[in-house]
């Protein structure tokens, strides 16, 4: 170990003298028991279980602290995709951003986002609801659930062998400056980001920009140019990222030619022939229960039952128009 008198030329002589005080007070065995009760993994750069991916990065974390089952996960094996956008998505962009972390799911891609509330929590969504493992990176630590209304997202990854990651220490709390250091692993660790709407002055940018910068591809989700969280897909397509208007357009770039789906969300759960109907047309669009009628030609209290039943089971939603939609 250094002296103060050999660190103080280099640091500072109160920089030096902090460091060495807190050197002499800092227990390892200590702080790695309370890692242990908590059930946090720490892994340094040299840890055989630290994405390599990574390591690529001139500002890689030296060290990350883990939730969840790592030692399941084969980094250069895997294909890692991170899907992000807005958190006040339209009703279209929420339908896509789960549609595509689901097929993406089940055609074998890991997703990962940051888990805060819109297109990240959706694109989490999709992914458990294809049975399948996803990754979030939070700018806070591992062991605060931010925002705490995703407290069941949060869970439900661990569950499913999920990971939660995070460069700060256990109980290091949300700080807005946070996010943008958090955003250069989700792509990091990623082969690629997905936009999937945003603003001008979006979050998401910072993140494709760091996927372009770390030579990772870029694909962006087209949204109407009347919308103004169409602004940032839109300016990345007009510098070149990849139009993604189905899900093979993001498979093309991992070398899956085709892919065959599976299920589709409601194909999870017992639905009658009149909800799986209606849910086949609001995949489509987003329609008012009088065009549900005309479409379906059911009797208006049917389809008000099985709308209730759709919305209970958390399939379906009313949106602020007084359209149905998928949720």
């Amino acid at each position: 170990h250094a002296k103060q008198e050999q660190l103080s030329p280099i640091l500072g002589f109160k920089i030096a003298a902090d460091f060495c005080r807190f050197r002499a007070g800092f227990d390892l065995e200590k702080k790695l028991l309370e890692l242990e009760k908590k059930e946090i993994t720490l892994i340094s750069q040299v840890d055989p279980h630290y994405p390599p991916q990574l390591l690529e990065l001139i500002d890689a974390p030296i060290c990350l602290y883990v939730k969840g089952k790592i030692n399941l996960y084969d980094w250069k094996n895997m294909m890692l995709l991170a899907v992000v956008g807005t958190r006040q998505p339209t009703a279209y962009g929420k339908q896509l951003a789960k549609k595509f972390a689901f097929e993406l799911t089940q055609a074998g891609v890991t997703v990962i986002s940051g888990m805060a509330i819109g297109v990240d929590a959706l694109a989490h969504e999709g992914a458990l609801q294809a049975k399948g493992k996803t990754i979030a990176v939070l700018g806070c630590g591992v062991d605060m659930i931010y925002p705490p209304s995703n407290r069941w997202i949060y869970e439900k990854i661990l569950k499913n062998n999920g990971l939660i990651i995070s460069e700060f220490p256990p109980g290091h709390l949300v700080m807005k400056g946070l996010f943008v250091a958090r955003n250069r692993i989700i792509s990091g660790i990623s082969a690629g980001v997905l936009v999937i709407e945003g603003a001008k002055d979006s979050g998401a940018l910072i993140t494709a920009r760091y996927a372009a910068e770390q030579g990772r591809e870029v694909y962006a989700v087209p949204g109407p140019i009347s919308s103004s969280l169409s602004a940032a897909p839109n300016s990345l397509l007009k510098q070149g990222a990849a139009l993604v208007s189905e899900t093979q357009d993001v498979l093309n770039g991992f070398g899956i030619k085709t892919v065959s789906i599976k299920k589709k969300l409601y194909l999870n759960q017992n639905l009658s022939n009149t909800e799986t109907l209606i849910i086949k047309l609001l995949e489509k669009e987003t329609l008012l229960i009088d065009e549900i009628i005309i479409r379906t030609q059911l009797n208006a209290l049917i389809i008000s039952q099985q709308l209730s039943n759709l919305e209970i089971k958390g399939l379906v939603e009313k949106a602020r128009d007084g359209k149905y939609q998928i949720k």
